[in-house]
């Protein structure tokens, strides 16, 4: 990574959760339009080989791969993310956030994302059978693809490096 494409927002992946379809996208997506992808996990991630694409794999523990996130992440950068505790922190940085559905995170409904896990972290905490998420559908991948395709459209453009003469 050079430090000219560094300044450019990135693409942080909260890697252990995040399903091998929108992975693809956003290997796809960093190789057409050179930006970086950095998947970050507790365990080994598989990345393919490329200048814009890699993996961090961090200690296990709690939270331990999404303080890194944010501790690397800057104002402007994308994290994919389902781990809504991890989205109102990248938020709160100035950051933004989409789960692997497409869904943006924001700060209007941020509350209201943090009071329903909770919510249902109390009822599974009761003993309360809750379900799991949904079926992944293609139209979660499509919805996910519009949203890295209006952040990727909304980046500056890259700067040339000092001295260079631009055409």
């Amino acid at each position: 990574m050079n430090g000219v494409d560094v300044a450019r927002p990135q693409i942080w992946v909260d890697g252990d959760a995040c399903p091998g379809v929108i992975k693809d996208i956003l290997f796809r997506a960093a190789e057409r339009a050179h930006v970086h992808v950095t998947l970050v996990a507790n365990q080994w991630l598989r990345c393919p080989p490329s200048r814009y694409i890699r993996a961090l794999q961090v200690q296990g523990g709690f939270d331990v791969a999404d303080s890194e996130i944010v501790e690397r992440m800057q104002p402007g950068d994308l994290v994919v993310t389902q781990d809504i505790p991890l989205a109102a922190r990248v938020i709160a940085k100035g950051g933004v956030a989409v789960n692997p559905r497409g869904e943006r995170y924001s700060p209007e409904n941020m509350a209201e994302r943090l009071s329903m896990r909770n919510f249902m972290e109390e009822l599974r905490g009761a003993g309360v059978q809750t379900g799991g998420p949904a079926a992944f559908h293609a139209r979660d991948r499509q919805s996910f693809a519009n949203q890295l395709d209006r952040w990727l459209a909304q980046r500056p453009p890259a700067r040339a490096p000092s001295g260079a003469i631009s055409p």
